[in-house]
């Protein structure tokens, strides 16, 4: 009884652990993406998309998936601030929910050992 009381305790240790890690790293998210909020919301941030340009059409889009990189001179389109607030809000929900899966993930390898 001793021994299954010690294995019980040193689960719920471990478990503790990894609720204490994944709580901080929700909560540096939860800071980072404030942080770029505000920064977006006094113009010192602003996103902005790389445009790629298709010369056989009026449109301006990549030729082929992958064909737009990282170039110094591409021409850049600033996103709206609005729209910009909006990304941010949907990629902090991403973040925030990848987290909760990483931290649900751990726990079940965790109990399941």
């Amino acid at each position: 009884a001793r021994a299954e009381q010690g294995k019980r305790l040193a689960l719920e240790q471990q478990l503790a652990g990894q609720d204490q890690q994944h709580s901080k790293e929700l909560s540096d998210a939860q800071r980072n993406q404030a942080r770029l909020r505000d920064q977006l919301a006094t113009a010192d941030v602003r996103l902005s998309v790389l445009l790629g340009e298709d010369p056989a059409s009026s449109c301006n889009v990549p030729a082929a998936p992958g064909a737009v990189g990282v170039v110094h001179a591409a021409r850049r389109a600033q996103l709206n601030p609005a729209h910009a607030q909006r990304i941010i809000r949907i990629t902090d929900d991403g973040d925030s929910a990848l987290i909760a899966l990483r931290a649900c993930q751990a726990y079940v390898r965790t109990i399941a050992r």
